[in-house]
């Protein structure tokens, strides 16, 4: 990476501490000379906007405060139960300091081994950003012992805090606002911890070395949709079986029934192939509280869903539904249903029926998804393809095919090739024969994260060579001897 580009990741990981104090010293410059402890009408709107921020700041306290209660954290209030003043006013830091490890219970990570903390990164480099949102951006960096994380801080110039500056004129009052977005993500990520949610490798909370409140994550790429949809059915199928699992964990949380209020694809990222939430700031843990049946009602653009008001006053459910249907909406419509197998696709039509009408729960579904997986990794669901059909096929064990005359099929493994996953040699050989150009295909000891094998489909090569780890199949009706096949 060139030095313009590790200087400019640079400059966005430590901007906003800058862009903050210059703008704190110029706003308090401009009232000192502009007389608005003079001036009532000057003062009264100063007044205004400041006790507007610490409404802002006591909602926001509000809001982390269930999390930090069910970890065994209270000491955000104060004696008599209310909230504290606005610390920013009084040069201190806030309650909410991630760092007192007297507010952190056992379970939380800094009392792990492995944790990532200030001190690690102060000789990082930054390789370039990943991503950035409303609140906050998130940058690759190599720490000092190469290993690659992913830094996720508070962006100065995203529109949350530009909104903040706007209404209320305070820059560090605006960050330590917008920060709470961040500082509650890393609460729910240390409370919540499953396979299909990015795992929170440590945090800092160092104006100086690294720039306020960061989150240290294990690297994902975005989810990129369009490139998705052109992968094999199996690796779709991974996407959203991973997604189904993390929604009924979500029902099932230590915190209760958690829902993704902001449930979009970029919410998500692709670690080694597995889905992962890497976005929890709009979380939440509560089911809307109601009066009477209307008061349960989701609403979709197309379509809404209606629940009971319980006896307790809450709509209960009304969580694991608007996660379960937006699941249907943004991932099964576009990624299950398209070159399912065919021996699968009544399985996967029950899937789209169930879900996209909510006519069962999170448990249902689950069990449905697991019960295909089943199928589809043991091969059970092959069971009806005649055995006879590998006899059409002369084997090759110990060789590989070299000069090949590659095709190309849609969707494969290899972009250059035809390059498919199938459980057997039974099903490679059932496949060849549907393929107009396959004259012969390789199997090699290459498997995908199901266990299922590779398959190479060819419409002919120039000659055999010896290799201890692939086998070839040829069919008997194509071998021409003594030419190319």
């Amino acid at each position: 990476m060139s030095t313009m580009g590790s200087s400019l990741c640079a400059a966005a990981l430590l901007a906003f501490l800058v862009f903050s104090l210059s703008l704190f010293v110029n706003s308090w410059h401009f009232r000192d000379h502009k007389g608005i402890f003079t001036n009532g009408t000057i003062e009264d709107g100063f007044v205004m906007e400041r006790n507007g921020l610490v409404r802002e700041l006591n909602e926001r306290r509000k809001e982390i405060l269930p999390f930090l209660i069910s970890s065994g954290v209270k000491r955000l209030l104060d004696e008599s139960g209310h909230f504290g003043q606005h610390k920013s006013f009084e040069s201190k830091h806030l309650d909410v300091s991630l760092e007192n490890e007297s507010d952190v219970s056992s379970g939380f990570i800094r009392m792990n081994k492995d944790h990532i903390g200030c001190d690690q990164l102060v000789d990082m480099k930054a390789v370039h950003i990943l991503g950035s949102g409303y609140t906050k951006i998130v940058l690759k960096v190599l720490l000092s012992e190469g290993q690659s994380v992913a830094l996720k801080t508070v962006y100065d110039q995203g529109t949350d805090m530009g909104r903040c500056l706007e209404d209320f004129k305070d820059p560090v009052g605006c960050y330590e606002l917008v920060s709470f977005k961040l500082k509650k993500e890393i609460v729910l990520l240390q409370r919540l911890q499953h396979p299909n949610i990015i795992k929170l490798r440590g945090h800092c909370d160092d104006s100086v070395g690294a720039g306020g409140i960061t989150a240290i994550l294990e690297q994902g790429f975005p989810l990129q949709m369009i490139q998705l949809l052109q992968s094999p059915w199996e690796e779709r199928f991974r996407v959203c079986l991973g997604l189904v699992r993390l929604l009924h964990y979500l029902s099932h949380s230590p915190l209760g029934s958690v829902a993704l209020l902001d449930f979009q694809p970029r919410q998500f990222v692709m670690v080694s192939g597995e889905l992962k939430l890497t976005d929890l700031d709009d979380a939440s843990v509560t089911e809307p509280a109601c009066q009477m049946d209307q008061d349960c009602i989701l609403q979709f653009p197309l379509r809404n869903f209606s629940l009971p008001c319980s006896a307790q006053g809450v709509c209960e459910g009304l969580n694991e539904m608007r996660n379960l249907y937006n699941a249907y909406r943004y991932f099964f419509t576009y990624l299950l249903p398209h070159q399912a197998p065919p021996a699968l696709r009544h399985l996967v039509d029950q899937i789209m029926n169930s879900t996209g009408e909510l006519k069962g729960d999170v448990n249902d579904t689950l069990e449905a998804f697991e019960d295909m997986f089943h199928l589809y990794k043991s091969g059970l669901h092959l069971d009806n393809m005649p055995s006879s059909i590998i006899r059409d096929y002369a084997v090759m064990k110990g060789m590989s095919t070299s000069g090949n005359m590659e095709y190309r099929c849609w969707p494969s493994y290899n972009h250059q090739g035809c390059m498919l996953s199938v459980h057997s040699d039974k099903e490679a050989a059932f496949i060849c024969n549907s393929l107009p150009q396959c004259t012969s295909f390789s199997l090699s000891d290459q498997r995908t994260w199901t266990g299922r094998l590779l398959a190479s489909f060819q419409s002919g090569f120039s000659h055999l060579v010896t290799d201890g780890n692939s086998e070839v199949y040829l069919k008997k009706t194509k071998a021409s001897p003594g030419t190319m096949v």
